[in-house]
């Protein structure tokens, strides 16, 4: 699976970072959380095809993580969807979602459907995603992204004990979970290691420190946690979060990595960074650009960005 950081900034662009937009692209779908404006066009730089993606999950309605819904669904009718496209979000979303649809001329040809979440679990045939509630003075969630546990591998070993090779029966067995050969009842467990664990991405959105995204954050593999400000004093009495926040809630939660979000206009990336590097002293974290890619591979995250790659 791969996660892509199609807009990195919060409040509004600037010529060196979108606003938020994030893909997963899992098994050849694509997953986005939050679409701020000009999500279309980040998409076409990423080659990121928006007929792939049949779910949208926003975290609030504030302009910065909605507002490229429009374009988005537009280019999906210019090239003649046909399939359904579900949007999910918390409270109101049906009411937003319906007056956007209804302005100008450009209702899709396809149907939309549109589902408000409260804290949720939802079954998408191998991965889950939870919803919960996040504090930002709005209605808002975060959302876990939740792959199955997956079974474990052929064990060489326990295969020859049953007389079983690679082939057409291992295949029939890890469907029907048993199987009958040579006379024997052979059980998936019986030739297999250890199930292993599946990933776990978690996404903030807006918020201010609660414990709820540490609850729902414990022992992720990724959190991606909001980070707009510095200082507390830069913040002032906005619903965010400072980095040294976002590192606390991590150390907490026991995350394999963080991703600093949500960056506020005022900063540069450098001193960012630099101020990451000085608090963030006990977490794993990485400060995404756009377009950086993650790609989890033998329990490790790896990076890159697309950019840099297309050069």
């Amino acid at each position: 699976m791969e996660v892509i950081f199609l807009g990195t900034g919060g409040i509004m662009p600037t010529r060196e970072r979108n606003v938020p937009a994030i893909a997963i692209r899992y098994r050849g779908e694509v997953i986005l959380f939050d679409v701020g404006e000009g999500t279309i066009r980040q998409m076409n730089t990423a080659r990121l095809s928006p007929m792939k993606v049949n779910k949208i999950f926003i975290t609030h309605f504030h302009g910065d993580h909605y507002l490229g819904l429009g374009g988005l669904i537009q280019t999906m009718n210019l090239w003649n969807r046909e399939r359904p496209l579900h949007i999910y979000g918390p409270k109101y979303t049906f009411e937003f979602v319906q007056n956007f649809l209804n302005s100008g001329f450009f209702m899709p040809g396809f149907e939309v459907h549109v589902h408000e979440l409260g804290e949720t679990r939802l079954r998408f045939g191998n991965y889950e995603i939870w919803s919960f509630k996040v504090e930002h003075g709005v209605p808002a969630l975060g959302y876990v992204f939740r792959e199955k546990d997956k079974r474990g591998k052929f064990l060489p070993e326990k295969l020859a004990e049953f007389g079983l090779r690679p082939g057409p029966v291992l295949g029939r067995l890890e469907r029907e979970g048993k199987i009958e050969f040579n006379g024997r009842l052979v059980r998936l467990e019986d030739v297999t290691g250890p199930r292993r664990k599946g990933v776990k991405v978690v996404y903030t959105g807006d918020t201010k420190p609660c414990e709820r995204v540490r609850l729902f954050a414990e022992g992720a593999d990724l959190l991606i946690h909001e980070a707009t400000y510095l200082s507390p004093e830069d913040r002032g009495e906005s619903y965010h979060s400072t980095v040294e926040e976002a590192c606390e809630t991590a150390r907490r939660a026991k995350v394999r990595l963080l991703a600093l979000f949500h960056r506020a206009v005022r900063y540069t990336y450098e001193e960012y960074l630099e101020e990451s590097r000085r608090v963030c002293t006990e977490v794993d974290f990485i400060v995404p650009h756009d377009f950086d890619v993650l790609t989890f591979k033998f329990g490790r995250w790896k990076i890159r960005n697309l950019v840099e790659e297309s050069r």
